[in-house]
Formats: C-alpha cells, structure tokens, sequence
C-alpha cells in the first residue's frame, strides 16, 4: 500500500459528541418505529437523523472539538 500524506486527518469523536449523536439517532428511531410522542422528533425525524450524522461527522473532523 502506498504512503500518502493527506489533510484529511480523522479522529475519533469525542464521547459527549458522540453520546449526544447516539441519543438523537435513538429518539428517532423510538419515534419512528415505536409511536412514541417525542416533541419536535416526532414531527422531524430525517431532519432528527441528519442532525445527529452531522454532530458524528463534526466530532470526526475536527481535532479536540
């Protein structure tokens, strides 16, 4: 395999970034699938999902975020 030296460098998220991901991805879920009333969730639960990818994904490129 080939060294290459990139920009891109990924870390591991941090575990509150990670834990606040994890909580929004479960509400959604529990909204969708398990008819539970979960203010704002309920009524949004894509925007609920992309909102919890874009904290994972932000705890993943940024360094000491």
């Amino acid at each position: 395999m080939a060294y290459r030296q990139g920009s891109l460098v990924l870390t591991a998220p941090p575990t509150p970034l990670f834990a606040v991901a994890l909580l929004l991805a479960i509400a959604a879920a529990v909204a969708h699938y398990g008819n539970v009333g979960i203010p704002f969730v309920s009524a949004h639960v894509v925007d609920t999902l992309v909102l919890a990818f874009g904290v994972l994904t932000a705890g993943v490129l940024m360094r000491g975020a």
